[in-house]
């Protein structure tokens, strides 16, 4: 393990300068966090079946006091927030646990059992959670689940939770927005091995913790890493207004899609006056694009919907709770809370509009446009893991695309291209190592990072260049506010060093797996299909679902796997039957008949079209670089 370097005095001055200028002396989200606070798990480490440890928030306890000059203060002040954990009453009969997870997990007591909410990110500590509820709460049964939205940190403990066979069996109902299951698999399955790599950087999964390492992500610390479930909604909720009881529990859902997921609910608790605003509001300015990766969100929509929920709910709220962070609590709180979430969404989409009419580029408009007075200085609007740079990027790009019109962009050549030439321009490798060093030592730690940035991609093995890039980022990490930007410098600097750490947590379960349509799953085959490779081959295959009365004919011909629900003239090459629940079979690339028979797939026909079909696949590359060519 190489050993971290000091902080710069350019980045110890940029981190005393903001405690003389953010409201540190206002200490209401430390009551706030605490408040309610029934026990704790001592000691906080949750294992797997086999042992191994896939979470423990003992390992920030180091998170405590001022700020050291590793961290900015105002990110060390936020995990210092986001490290309390345990069980904790938001008003009688709703209760949550938090800091066992990235999420928040919420059980909602009803007449015989309890309703789980967002059962965090994996099977183990959800399962600790509800132990830890059931240990001050009484061993209450669940019945009923809901997830506010298709990300993993709000479904993939379920079965931790529940059992499929409760559900089937209509105990447990598992409530989720229309198109839960659709957007839930598509983003962990069709881009899923490029985002779970860029994951890996931006929760920091290969760091060590503590004051020059790994602080959280400003949402929460990071993500467990244990075995991560689904089991399919079986009510959806389809309309704002749609009025649900379980257990005795009454709920009105808010629909919000578009704003931090693609199919998200709020849910209304009129008995207890309580509202979960899901993802919605946090402590946060939340991304507009994640830096994993994702579809650009809807701010405009966003900050329709907290006005939507505040003239729904306002006038009788008096707490809101989310599937991070802390409750808020008192109908005027409330109501100013969601007012400035509001605000903040509204204020970054117009003004970007504004500017992008006016001629300005993503990357200008990122680099001048400042928050009003009272939204800089509203603790939950600070930009700990969305920041006002990268989500007035993603609106420009939202609207405009990654060209910004200057023909000069329009056609570059590729980053090692470009290294080459930027590299020879100013004079080779050692001569932009001295120019970055002058710059290192000047505290401009952009550009350092910049042209350093060409020489590596132009010659890997420059050691000088890799040392001294590492150093760059190590520095921009230390004085991020975003801990999303700290963990990706920091990832940056730890590869540069020592080597590749690939993907530590891969979202792409078989759960989530099972859970394609068959047309999500042709479509996840299809993605593989390695074009060139597959120029001159031409195949057909038959699936037959027996348990739908579904046949889909699907063909390769010209690179490109194509399917189709209609009936078909002529015979397949080869004809596969199965129900729905053993058709993901083939997303595991089995090709032989005897696997696929094994899975309860029978095939009919050429069975060696199958190996035809797998032979021109190209799975992802789960340990792709990033900071070198």
């Amino acid at each position: 393990m190489s050993t971290p370097k000091p902080a710069t005095p350019a980045i110890v001055a940029q981190n005393s300068a903001l405690l003389q200028t953010l409201p540190f002396s206002d200490t209401q989200d430390f009551e706030d966090a605490r408040r309610g606070l029934l026990g704790t798990r001592e000691p906080n480490a949750i294992r797997n079946a086999e042992g191994t440890v896939v979470w423990d928030n003992d390992t920030y306890a180091f998170i405590q006091g001022d700020a050291p000059d590793t961290a900015n203060p105002s990110l060390w002040r936020q995990s210092t927030l986001n490290a309390i954990q345990g069980l904790f009453e938001v008003v009688p009969g709703i209760y949550q646990v938090r800091g066992f997870d990235l999420s928040n997990v919420t059980f909602i007591e009803g007449e015989t059992g309890v309703l789980v909410l967002d059962p965090l990110v994996t099977e183990e500590t959800a399962a600790a959670a509800l132990e830890l509820y059931r240990e001050h709460r009484g061993d209450r049964p669940v019945t009923g689940v809901l997830y506010t939205h298709p990300h993993v940190d709000h479904f993939g403990g379920v079965r931790g939770v529940t059992t499929q066979e409760d559900v089937d069996a209509g105990r447990v109902p598992i409530i989720a927005p229309a198109e839960f299951t659709e957007h839930a698999a598509s983003e962990n399955v069709y881009a899923g091995t490029a985002m779970a790599r860029r994951s890996a950087y931006m929760f920091g999964a290969a760091l060590a913790r503590g004051p020059q390492g790994a602080l959280g992500t400003g949402l929460a610390q990071t993500v467990a890493t244990g075995n991560i479930t689904l089991i399919a909604p079986t009510l959806d909720i389809t309309t704002t207004g749609q009025t649900e009881t379980v257990d005795g529990v009454r709920m009105v859902f808010q629909m919000a899609p578009g704003t931090e997921a693609p199919a998200e609910f709020l849910v209304w608790f009129p008995d207890h006056k309580a509202l979960c605003a899901a993802e919605d509001a946090t402590h946060t300015l939340h991304n507009l694009l994640t830096l994993r990766g994702a579809l650009v969100r809807d701010p405009h929509a966003w900050a329709g919907y907290l006005t939507e929920a505040i003239d729904l709910f306002g006038d009788e709220v008096e707490v809101v709770f989310a599937s991070h962070h802390w409750p808020t609590w008192g109908n005027e709180r409330v109501v100013r809370f969601l007012s400035e979430q509001r605000d903040l969404y509204a204020y970054l989409h117009d003004q970007a509009l504004r500017l992008i009419n006016k001629g300005w580029t993503g990357i200008e408009i990122a680099e001048e446009l400042k928050l009003p007075p009272a939204l800089e200085n509203a603790w939950h609007a600070r930009g700990y893991y969305g920041s006002v740079s990268h989500d007035l990027k993603a609106i420009y790009q939202r609207y405009m695309g990654w060209y910004d019109g200057n023909p000069a962009h329009l056609w570059q050549h590729p980053p090692v291209e470009q290294g080459k030439r930027y590299v020879k321009a100013m004079g080779g490798a050692d001569a932009v190592v001295d120019l970055a060093r002058a710059a290192f030592d000047d505290g401009d730690f952009r550009w350092a990072a910049e042209v350093l940035s060409h020489v590596v991609f132009a010659q890997p093995d420059h050691a000088a260049a890799r040392e001294l890039l590492a150093d760059t980022f190590e520095q921009l990490g230390y004085g991020a506010e975003n801990g999303v930007w700290r963990n990706i410098y920091l990832s940056g600097a730890t590869e540069l060093r020592e080597g590749s750490f690939g993907t530590p947590t891969v979202s792409a379960s078989a759960d989530v797996i099972s859970a394609l349509t068959p047309e999500m799953l042709f479509d996840a085959i299809a993605i593989q299909v390695d074009g060139p490779r597959a120029w001159d081959e031409k195949l057909s295959i038959d699936v037959v679902l027996t348990d739908t009365g579904a046949r889909y004919r699907l063909r390769l011909s010209n690179g490109a796997l194509t399917y189709s629900a209609a009936p078909q003239k002529g015979d397949a090459d080869a004809t596969l039957t199965a129900t729905s629940r053993a058709l993901p079979a083939l997303a595991t690339g089995a090709a032989t008949p005897e696997a696929l028979a094994a899975a309860g797939i029978e095939v009919t026909g050429d069975a060696g079209v199958l190996a035809r079909l797998t032979a021109v696949l190209d799975p992802g590359d789960p340990d792709f670089a990033i900071v070198t060519p």
